[in-house]
């Protein structure tokens, strides 16, 4: 009888400014009080980190382009590790095979699917088309509005048309292959927004899910796996300790 599936341990690669960061959420929009805000900035390349991520064996990490000036950073990463990476941030049916040609082993997509804040099917099947269902991840990463989590996109600041539930995942299931979701109201992967939107992922998702961010402690990987029923899996970034985290060791 095979063993029920686990969530896993999913690494990250945020790039801003063709720079590594950890950058505070909520502070890369630019009416943030005090402007952006960062844990960590590296003093190394992004090749680096997916050179790491490939040493331990760290599949599915999301490379993620924070703003413009990081596509060649973005490269170097995916060319570390050519298929194994996930690349995100401005992607649409235009360029989403040139990202595959670059080493990406998926495309991330959200922004592009939602023209004014509205969802276009219409785009969805243009990026599936593009790349194929196989090679297409959704960021469904929302806010919580009343008792409705709404898919938000624009750094988090665009609330967007998009009720994330069962019917809506369902739907959009038939175009990718994997999901990322996020609580975008909070930081930390603690009680409150963030365990209530895994637990309802666990009710809603079909395909492959990772919970995007957050991570404070490699014991929130067996809260998430506890709370989702192993359906979610769940990415460290700024607890790293090749973040300048303390609390989760990489480093070999």
């Amino acid at each position: 009888m095979a063993s029920a599936r686990r969530s896993a341990f999913r690494p990250c690669i945020d790039l801003h400014n063709g720079e590594v960061k950890q950058i505070v959420g909520g502070t890369l929009s630019e009416d943030a009080p005090g402007g952006l805000r960062t844990n960590f900035v590296a003093s190394q390349p992004s090749s680096h980190f997916a050179a790491l991520y490939r040493a331990h064996d760290l599949e599915g990490g999301h490379v993620i382009k924070l703003g413009p000036g990081n596509d060649r950073a973005a490269r170097e990463a995916l060319a570390a590790w050519p298929g194994h990476l996930q690349i995100g941030g401005g992607i649409t049916d235009q360029n989403a095979r040139e990202w595959l040609d670059a080493g990406a082993g998926k495309v991330i997509v959200t922004s592009h699917l939602f023209p004014d804040g509205r969802f276009s099917r219409e785009r969805l099947r243009a990026v599936s088309a593009a790349v194929g269902r196989e090679r297409l991840v959704v960021d469904v990463s929302c806010r919580r509005r009343g008792d409705k989590w709404l898919v938000a996109m624009n750094k988090w600041q665009t609330i967007t048309d998009m009720e994330v539930g069962k019917e809506s995942l369902a739907m959009l299931s038939e175009y990718c292959s994997e999901f990322l979701i996020h609580a975008a109201d909070v930081e930390a992967c603690r009680p409150g927004n963030a365990h209530l939107l895994v637990a309802q992922a666990r009710k809603w998702v079909t395909i492959p899910t990772t919970y995007a961010g957050g991570a404070k402690s490699i014991s929130d990987l067996s809260l998430v796996d506890r709370l989702s029923g192993g359906k979610v899996d769940l990415t460290y970034g700024s607890a790293l300790d090749i973040f300048g985290g303390t609390l989760v060791n990489l480093r070999t």
